[in-house]
């Protein structure tokens, strides 16, 4: 009785066995640090450098010689104020599985996991970040940026001069630039708020939230990046265009070389200044005129809708590019999609329609690529269908487009009058079927059996009586 006494209290938990300080510090995030300082990774862990809607940042020591100063990023378990991750995870195939929406800890745990992977790609692709270290649940260990103790400012704080400000915004550009090719990456959250000025560079950190480049809402994301940079720096530098800019992050022309994408951007500056000193010379009035245009040219860019997959693009859109009629904007990025080069470099010149066999060819070779069931294929797919003998025989998706003799189906364009005849025609017809089923069970119930001669016959087949 006295074991179970005792077991017994200790097996009950509390308020005090969760409760939180500093909105991240519970018992068992206790532990885990504990347990770090046990196991020889840390000597010793001071106070907060920072705090944030998803984390707070500490200031920590490694163990060895020289007691290399780190940081540690612990994320909010209990208190959720970051609740928009949806839109971050939802459609990228990294986690095409989903998270756990109703278990908080699960999904911290998977969160801080996706940052850890996304700085690893990052400083592996040699931009300036903090070197990620160790990752143990919802703890991440991080290269310590600062001096004596004291943490690197933000950017927003740095204060720097107008020589300085011009250094960090084309590096900022570049930082773009190399996420979206060298790491295929977009930051979704790139501002002077989650960048650091620290030994005279831009390093960029809080890349949680950052996607994948063929993620459905990459390109919107690459946009506000690029609005919230120019937004920073157009208080005191002649910055370039939203779009100027975004060209520039996403072009495929441009080589990789640090003397290649140096003329590319010296020549973007180059027509920026240009444009400039034209509106100096101007009167008032076309001065007031050209920023009108400008806004308005921006405003269309920002809401405009870019293509992430071929998916995207139908016939009808297929027709309105070879016929001239959609946007250079919408040509160029399908262009980039299929890698047309050519195409995408004449559209620095003004409008070019889009070859149509080109984007079929490359839809054609994705449905080659995809199963019956419209899952992409993969070796495993390949393999199994060649052990049933259904492969090259012509049980696969590829030999029915490749069959001249079958009819295929073909998307036409309609007008909306016939688009709204098609709609009433279908509900004509769905209303007759009902009324078709509905006097179908009339004429059944004339014919059927009352349930009390149904009872007598049932009593007279058992022999009862009643």
């Amino acid at each position: 009785m006295e074991s179970m006494e005792t077991t017994k209290g200790s097996k009950h938990t509390g308020r005090d066995d969760r409760a939180t300080s500093e909105g991240v510090l519970d018992p068992r995030t206790r532990l885990m640090l504990f347990k770090l300082l046990s196991n020889g990774t840390l000597s010793k862990i001071d106070g907060c450098l920072s705090t944030g809607k998803e984390a707070n940042v500490y200031y920590a020591e490694g163990k060895g010689k020289e007691e290399e100063p780190l940081a540690i990023k612990i994320y909010k378990t209990s208190i959720l104020v970051f609740k928009d991750r949806e839109r971050y995870v939802s459609g990228e195939h990294r986690y095409r599985k989903g998270y756990a929406k109703s278990n908080p800890r699960k999904m911290v745990t998977m969160w801080a996991e996706k940052e850890f992977r996304n700085y690893n790609r990052i400083y592996n692709a040699k931009i300036p970040t903090p070197k990620p270290i160790l990752l143990k649940n919802h703890v991440l260990l991080l290269e310590f940026l600062g001096r004596d103790m004291w943490a690197s400012p933000r950017l927003k704080d740095a204060n720097l001069s107008e020589k300085r400000q011009r250094q960090a915004y084309i590096e900022m550009v570049l930082i773009l630039r190399h996420m979206y090719q060298r790491a295929n990456l977009v930051h979704g959250d790139f501002s002077e708020f989650n960048t650091l000025w620290h030994n005279n560079m831009v390093y960029v950190i809080d890349v949680s939230q950052s996607v994948e480049s063929d993620h459905p809402s990459a390109l919107d994301f690459l946009r506000k990046d690029i609005a919230n940079t120019n937004d920073f720096f157009k208080k005191t530098l002649d910055v370039m265009s939203t779009r100027q800019l975004f060209e520039f992050v996403t072009s495929t022309i441009i080589g990789d070389t640090e003397q290649e994408e140096s003329d590319a951007l010296d020549k973007i500056m180059h027509d920026c200044e240009e444009e400039y000193e034209r509106s100096k010379k101007a009167t008032v009035e076309e001065r007031l005129k050209l920023k009108q245009e400008a806004d308005s040219a921006e405003a269309v860019f920002m809401s405009q809708f870019l293509p992430r997959s071929l998916n995207q693009v139908n016939e009808a859109e297929l027709q309105r590019m070879a016929d001239g009629e959609r946007e250079d904007d919408y040509v160029k990025a399908v262009a980039m999609l299929t890698g047309n080069k050519e195409v995408v470099d004449k559209l620095g010149g003004g409008g070019v329609a889009l070859q149509v066999g080109q984007v079929k060819a490359v839809k054609f070779q994705q449905a080659n690529a995809k199963g019956e069931d419209g899952r992409k294929k993969h070796k495993d797919d390949e393999d199994y269908d060649d052990e049933n003998g259904d492969g090259d025989d012509g049980g696969s998706l590829g030999s029915e487009y490749e069959s001249d003799d079958e009819p295929r189906f073909v998307k036409v364009p309609m007008t909306p009058e016939q688009l709204e005849a098609r709609k009433l025609a279908k509900r004509a017809e769905r209303k007759k079927n009902k009324e078709e089923v509905k006097a179908a069970q009339s004429e059944k119930r004339t014919t059927k059996m009352k349930k009390k001669d149904k009872r007598k016959q049932i009593s007279k087949s058992k022999g009862k009586k009643r």
